[in-house]
């Protein structure tokens, strides 16, 4: 994998993927910002949520559980020192459906947190205490 970070002006920066695709990132007004996109540790926590739900989504797919809507909620605490490294990390996931099995569901957690989820993994290994829940919405 490779990615390129281009500074464009204060604390603007547009990222782009070795597949293509490209994000703004900036920092805010007080940094020499002025707001214009995601700041880069909101990328780090999306990039967690998306490794977690797509680990989730796989797992649920091949159960062959009815899902119409999965989202993870993700919520971290920072340091207060420098590095404001996270110290920890909750993520929910909120998988909605029609008659899904709880089993099902806790069981694609805690794949993804133990086993799949290579963001997750390392962010733990570096010591950051990371904790999984789960809500499910039943649908008709």
């Amino acid at each position: 994998m490779q990615a390129t970070v281009k500074w464009v002006d204060g604390a603007l920066f547009l990222g782009e993927s070795g597949s293509g695709h490209a994000v703004v990132m900036d920092g805010p007004e007080d940094h020499g910002g002025r707001n214009m996109g995601l700041r880069p540790m909101e990328m780090l926590l999306l990039g967690l949520g998306g490794c977690a739900n797509f680990d989730v989504m796989s797992i649920l797919r091949k159960s062959r559980q009815n899902v119409t809507d999965c989202k993870v909620e993700v919520e971290a605490e920072r340091a207060d020192a420098i590095p404001a490294v996270f110290t920890k990390i909750h993520l929910k996931f909120v998988v909605s459906g029609v008659k899904l099995k709880e089993n099902h569901v806790k069981k694609a957690v805690e794949l993804s947190a133990t086993k799949y989820c290579s963001a997750s993994i390392m962010l733990e290994a570096a010591g950051v205490e990371i904790s999984h829940s789960y809500e499910i919405v039943t649908e008709d």
